[in-house]
């Protein structure tokens, strides 16, 4: 007989857990499910998710928190990593607070259309911030800053790009997290109003939503000039929506149809969300708020009849407050006309 092999134990010892990793699940505990509060509206049940109640301030805290999360779990950032990104002003902010409170670096590249609440608290925050000033060929300034991130990124040791127009775990983020909230909250979703930047909302958001509600039309909301859907591109003055390039992530949305709405229609907007709903937002909420308007009369096309109303979700992306000297002041709006 013969006697088998007996092999010894190996007691492995545990991996210890990167402190970092640790820190940003902390710190994901303050990211809470968003409120949706109800707008009266003829003709349909208007729902807005205020976004704007997340912990730095707008849907970009999500995206900020969940890729930072992320490129720790596969070890692509540690303690001595410099994150480094583009933005107009939300999600700068939320990288800014996230990754001081983990004990990164980080260095944001924004452009004049920032607004000055967002550039003081960046400034308050981050030990260097790039400014650039240079318009690109279609009038914006994004290509501009996508340039300098890339010279940052290659002169700056251990640099991260977290680079939310092309990373997947932007639209990851949206899909587990935004949708996520919204398909426990409603039963039935007819039409979801979502405006688009830099395509992560709209993919991750339309491709749940779908899955949950066969039926919902996901309608995108664009500003004229931008790019993304084909507009002739021209100067913009409203950060938060709105493109100079075509980001990669919007083909992976599932989209319906697309409104384009002019700068001046969306300052209107957010005059009315706040004189009439009594929302203080930002100006991608307004445009998106203009685009459920514009879009009203073209619901009853859709078979609604009887009493029943389709029910509609909006995004708010912000709050207002960081654009009390542009969209909120008539002086600012004066240069739109």
């Amino acid at each position: 007989m013969t006697t088998p092999a007996i092999h010894p134990v190996i007691r492995r010892r545990p991996v210890p857990r990167s402190n970092l990793l640790a820190r940003l699940e902390q710190l994901g505990k303050t990211l809470r499910p968003t409120p949706h509060v109800p707008l009266m509206m003829p003709g349909m049940n208007l729902f807005a998710k205020l976004e704007s109640v997340n912990p730095v301030g707008s849907i970009k805290d999500r995206p900020a928190f969940w890729i930072l999360k992320r490129a720790a779990e596969r070890g692509e950032i540690c303690d001595e990593t410099t994150v480094i990104e583009s933005s107009s002003g939300n999600f700068a902010s939320a990288l800014a607070a996230f990754t001081r409170l983990v004990g990164l670096q980080f260095i944001p590249v924004i452009d004049p259309n920032i607004s000055s609440t967002y550039e003081s608290f960046l400034r308050r925050l981050c030990p260097t911030v790039v400014k650039v000033e240079e318009r690109d060929d279609t009038g914006g300034f994004l290509k501009t800053r996508l340039d300098m991130v890339k010279h940052l990124c290659a002169t700056t040791p251990n640099a991260f790009w977290t680079n939310q127009y092309g990373n997947p775990d932007a639209v990851e983020a949206h899909y587990k997290l935004t949708a996520g909230e919204i398909c426990s909250d409603f039963d039935s979703l007819d039409f979801a109003f979502i405006g688009v930047s830099t395509g992560g909302t709209i993919a991750g958001m339309s491709r749940r939503l779908k899955e949950r509600y066969p039926n919902v039309r996901i309608i995108a909301v664009d500003t004229k000039g931008s790019v993304i859907f084909g507009d002739v591109p021209c100067k913009r003055h409203i950060p938060g929506v709105g493109s100079s390039i075509v980001p990669p992530q919007i083909s992976q949305a599932l989209i319906d149809d697309v409104v384009l709405i002019p700068e001046f229609e969306a300052v209107a907007a957010c005059r009315e969300l706040l004189e009439t709903h009594g929302l203080f937002a930002g100006g991608s909420s307004g445009t998106v708020y203009a685009a459920v308007k514009r879009y009203a009369p073209r619901l009853a096309r859709w078979g609604f009849v009887g009493a029943r109303r389709p029910t509609v979700l909006f995004l708010c992306a912000d709050r207002g407050a960081a654009y009390l000297d542009t969209v909120f002041d008539p002086t600012w709006t004066m240069r739109l006309a």
